[in-house]
């Protein structure tokens, strides 16, 4: 396969097609997928008003990876390849299936099942010789729908579209699998392994590599429209806004590329490296390992605001209209920062040494947050 190390377009006439795509996609009010496969609501969701636990579902096997949900039920992973799906509205148990093997990436759901991605072999040895598997649940059972085997198994998390799921592996292949069978659509090698949160905007495929490069892929096709390298491996998400895909990398960069072409319109320097990037209307939400959030302008880069928080934040943000909730690695609370200017506007008590990698997730009006004692689900007081 030819390498993909460059900024233009591989082919004009395939670019120009794809960005035509695109642009029919943005009349039809395309919305960008996060990683999880469900948007919040953001005009569901307050996080700056006053949260209480309203349910908690307890475990210990609780992992760092984001749990799903479809808004009537949560999709929570958890040790030995368990997924167990719960309800919503008060944390019951509705039931549980075990996969074998363990899950490797954070799954995704949608109106047809749960997705969910395993690796099987010696988890602990230094070399990491697994192979992989994935496979569709059915929503109301938990039921194995079909399953695949993979050389290598997928790490990250998983992404979907009306037709098809993709995902990124340790070996440096990236999938299209078909949803309603199994079959795979297409598969692309590439030299670096991914361990990224993919994200589908219009026609394409974001993706990012261990080797610093940020792919821009076909959905139909998975051939890369253009590709763009940093000096740091991507692991989060991106977040694509009027045009605009902002990402973060090793680094300690974030950077803001051109949607259509990946050309570079400006970075930004942060502390340290990069973990996640979310676009929010007051600007680019960053969080790097220095314990800090930065808030960057869209067009220019600009640094608007800085903040400290009591700990590493290694997960995305929650983001809301009013706020946007980050959980640190040490600390006992989540943490709100409003939007416009940083400041702590709310605290979600989660209790001393309890967090976790997971990122939190919105779920109507509830607020989910995963520990190591299990999943917290925070919402308004009820009324009296």
């Amino acid at each position: 396969m030819k390498s993909f190390f460059t900024t233009r377009a591989i082919n004009k006439r395939k670019l120009n097609a794809v960005v035509l795509l695109a642009g029919l996609f943005a009349m039809c009010g395309a919305q960008t997928v996060t990683p999880n496969g469900a948007a919040a609501d953001k005009k569901a969701l307050s996080l700056s008003q006053p949260l209480v636990v309203r349910w908690q579902y307890q475990s210990n096997q609780t992992l760092s990876l984001t749990p799903a949900t479809d808004g009537r039920r949560v999709f929570l992973p958890l040790a030995g390849g368990t997924i167990v799906s719960l309800n919503s509205s008060d944390g019951q148990l509705h039931w549980r299936s075990d996969t074998g093997g363990e899950i490797s990436a954070s799954p995704v759901a949608d109106e047809r099942g749960i997705y969910v991605a395993s690796e099987y072999g010696d988890v602990a040895s230094v070399s990491r010789m697994t192979k992989g598997a994935l496979r569709a649940l059915g929503q109301e059972s938990g039921v194995t729908r079909w399953m695949r085997t993979l050389p290598a198994p997928i790490r990250g998390s998983l992404a979907v579209n009306a037709t098809t799921l993709f995902g990124g592996a340790g070996d440096g292949l990236v999938y299209a699998i078909d949803k309603q069978t199994g079959l795979t659509r297409w598969a692309t090698h590439h030299s670096s392994a991914f361990a990224s949160q993919p994200v589908l905007s219009a026609s394409l495929l974001f993706i990012g590599g261990d080797d610093g490069t940020l792919y821009a892929m076909d959905q139909l096709t998975g051939q890369a429209v253009w590709s763009y390298r940093t000096h740091g491996r991507i692991r989060g998400p991106v977040a694509v806004i009027s045009g605009v895909v902002y990402f973060g990398s090793g680094d300690a960069y974030v950077y803001a590329v051109r949607e259509s072409t990946g050309k570079l319109l400006w970075r930004s320097r942060t502390g340290a490296s990069v973990q996640s990037v979310a676009g929010t209307t007051e600007g680019v939400l960053v969080a790097s390992l220095d314990n800090f959030v930065y808030l960057f302008s869209l067009n220019r880069g600009n640094r608007i605001w800085k903040r400290q928080l009591s700990g590493r934040i290694a997960s995305q943000p929650l983001t809301a209209e009013d706020g946007a909730l980050f959980v640190p690695l040490s600390g006992n609370s989540g943490i709100v920062l409003a939007l416009r200017d940083g400041k702590q506007v709310n605290t979600l008590p989660i209790g001393e040494d309890n967090s976790i990698g997971a990122s939190p997730v919105g779920s109507g009006k509830l607020v989910l947050v995963t520990t190591i004692h299990g999943l917290l689900a925070f919402a308004a007081p009820r009324n009296p």
